[in-house]
């Protein structure tokens, strides 16, 4: 099967390009893990973070912002020693604030899909030099969780999760999802 030009022959990388990568995701509790994991990613490749996600479920409390919220710096110090998620104190102390900015939205969900109007963009890209790392949603959705008090939620970040969440479908047209998402 044709895929995208970053999906490698690695099975857990083509499940989340063939499953989860540009598919519509209106989930509250998926949009967070999903944003808190981009930012872990931040200076890193997609597949480290990927393969640790299940870890990152066990030692983030299943990514639920109440409980985030609320971790404790004693807790940030045992993730540190956690060899199965990034060991980066910024990035583990990133989850907790980002939880309790998390909570303070009214919605959520819906306000990461306005930077789309509410409905995903189809991007039409031939190939890989055409995508961009970043667009002027991507720089808005990044200045509005900043002012909320997020934090790991540059424009290159934001871009990739709306790329990851399917609020923009950038698969090119040389790929086999290309043409089941772009109807």
């Amino acid at each position: 099967m044709p895929r995208c030009f970053w999906c490698t022959d690695e099975p857990i990388y083509q499940a989340y390009h063939d499953e989860e990568w540009g598919v519509e995701l209106r989930d509250p509790a998926r949009l967070f893990e999903l944003l808190l994991l981009e930012g872990c990613q931040a200076g890193l490749s997609w597949i480290t973070v990927l393969k640790k996600r299940e870890h990152y479920r066990k030692v983030m409390f299943g990514f639920d912002p109440e409980r985030l919220a609320r971790m404790t710096d004693e807790e940030v110090e045992e993730r540190m020693l956690d060899p199965g998620i990034v060991r980066n104190r910024l990035k583990i102390k990133a989850a907790r604030q980002n939880a309790q900015a998390w909570l303070k939205l009214e919605d959520p969900a819906a306000l990461l899909w306005s930077f789309v109007g509410g409905t995903p963009k189809i991007n039409h890209f031939p190939d890989r030099s055409h995508i961009p790392t970043q667009t002027p949603e991507a720089q808005a959705m990044s200045k509005a969780l900043k002012k909320a008090g997020f934090t790991f939620v540059g424009p290159t970040i934001c871009y990739a999760f709306m790329q990851a969440s399917g609020m923009v479908m950038d698969h090119t047209r040389d790929c086999d999802r290309y043409a089941a998402l772009a109807r």
